[in-house]
């Protein structure tokens, strides 16, 4: 008996922004349906056709019954798109960005830019995230140091545990 036959993954590391080249078994098609790729990536379908239609991705192919067919290109792409909007890039910026990828090598050091640029916002977001943290746990220090308790950071934290009668135990 034939082993089943499955769909393709859609990606296999979207950390690493890649999809999975040669799937172990049998493969249905290298394509994949705008409804796995939108399950694949948590865009939606009209997310996914906004995208083509602005020009972040590149012109679907399409079935002879005219439904989008992604392939691993696109697939890569979005996962890309994907981490650029993660670091907060505007949309203006990613189409800028795909647009210098179009135009070819030549615009290599443009597109270096616009990272190196981008990491900047990111590594800068996170100092500021990091300030954040530092006040807010200076703050829940000076609260746990006002809660009866041995200045845990909760009402009973701390506390001697209480028998059935609800009376507090003495430690040993």
């Amino acid at each position: 008996m034939a082993p089943p036959v499955r769909s393709a993954p859609v990606l296999a590391d979207p950390l690493a922004c890649t999809h999975e080249v040669e799937p172990a078994g049998p493969v249905r098609s290298e394509w994949h349906t705008i409804s796995e790729v939108s399950a694949t990536t948590g865009l939606t379908a009209h997310t996914l056709r906004w995208y083509e239609r602005i020009g972040l991705l590149d012109p679907v192919d399409r079935s002879h019954s005219g439904q989008r067919r992604y392939n691993g290109a696109d697939l890569a792409r979005l996962a890309f798109l994907g981490r650029l909007r993660l670091t907060g890039m505007p949309v203006a910026d990613m189409l800028r960005y795909v647009e210098l990828v179009r135009e070819g090598d030549h615009t290599m050091g443009e597109r270096h830019d616009i990272l190196v640029a981008q990491r900047e916002e990111v590594r800068q977001r996170i100092a500021d995230l990091h300030a954040t943290l530092a006040v807010l746990d200076h703050k829940i220090d000076l609260y746990s140091s006002s809660i009866p308790g041995d200045g845990a950071t909760g009402p009973s934290a701390g506390a001697a545990p209480a028998d059935a009668s609800g009376r507090k135990q003495k430690s040993a």
